[in-house]
């Protein structure tokens, strides 16, 4: 089981950049697809990006061009690089494993953190 501690959250301003890890620890990261999963006041946790462990990439329609999820396996850690930030990007963001491919459900992933809270500022 992977232990998943999500960082870099605060509080930003809008058009800002923000890039939050997520390091493991415990088993081989590459053998499981990564992903993020922000959840906004009031709403459920909505799929952003997956990356598998080869390396493969899917994103959310309403975040192509301004979401890049990246893994580096050297050093077990997951990051998700948001560019142009709006307001409607505050959310907790939570970092998530599966030991299979990965997909856009909650429910296909077993490991998760504890989330990291993004405030973006208008």
């Amino acid at each position: 089981q992977l232990q998943l501690l999500e960082l870099g959250g605060g509080l930003v301003q809008a058009g800002g950049l923000l890039r939050p890890p997520c390091p493991a620890l415990g088993p081989v990261l590459s053998r499981y697809a990564m992903a993020w999963f922000p959840q906004a006041p009031g709403k459920e946790r909505e799929f952003v990006p997956v990356v598998t462990g080869s390396g493969t990439t899917t994103y959310a329609d309403s975040v192509k061009g301004r979401f890049t999820i990246s893994r580096d396996n050297a050093k077990s850690t997951v990051y998700l690089q948001i560019n142009s930030l709006k307001a409607e990007d505050t959310a907790v963001y939570f970092c998530a494993a599966d030991r299979s491919w990965g997909g856009r459900r909650v429910s296909e992933y077993g490991d998760w953190g504890q989330g990291t809270q993004v405030t973006v500022s208008s």
